[in-house]
């Protein structure tokens, strides 16, 4: 990451997604709506500024299937990431944290379970969404 990404970025909670998912990339956009202080900034895990926080988290690199929360210096994933994320939007969505009481062997299974079909569902594309200019400084 260039010295000016991580000045632009620093402090913002990062979310990682797989950038040619049809549904990772509209829940990125359902986040924008739903976070209007412009508190998450994102990143496509196929970018090589993702895969240097990967790294830098002691996450693999070759796996597209979860998306990834850097929030204060810790790295979450799948579930958790979802649930930590969700904390942060506007009303009502920090409601849905109680559900990080469920164990999250279980949680994950049904994380798993999206993950697998998504491409099947909902499709996907042969490159990155490429964001508007209104939102682009909210991407690394």
């Amino acid at each position: 990451m260039t010295a000016n990404q991580t000045d632009v970025h620093q402090g913002h909670p990062i979310v990682l997604v797989d950038g040619v998912c049809h549904f990772c990339q509209g829940l990125t956009k359902w986040i924008i709506k739903r976070d209007p202080e412009g508190k998450y900034h994102f990143a496509s895990l196929q970018s090589d500024v993702a895969k240097e926080l990967l790294v830098k988290g002691k996450l693999s690199t070759d796996s597209m299937d979860t998306f990834v929360l850097i929030e204060n210096g810790k790295y979450y994933t799948r579930s958790t990431a979802a649930l930590r994320l969700a904390k942060g939007l506007k009303f009502p969505y920090p409601l849905l944290y109680v559900f990080i009481v469920i164990p999250k062997f279980i949680r994950n299974a049904v994380y798993n379970w999206v993950a697998r079909n998504r491409y099947r569902w909902f499709g996907k594309d042969e490159a990155c969404m490429l964001p508007t200019p209104e939102i682009k400084d909210r991407f690394l």
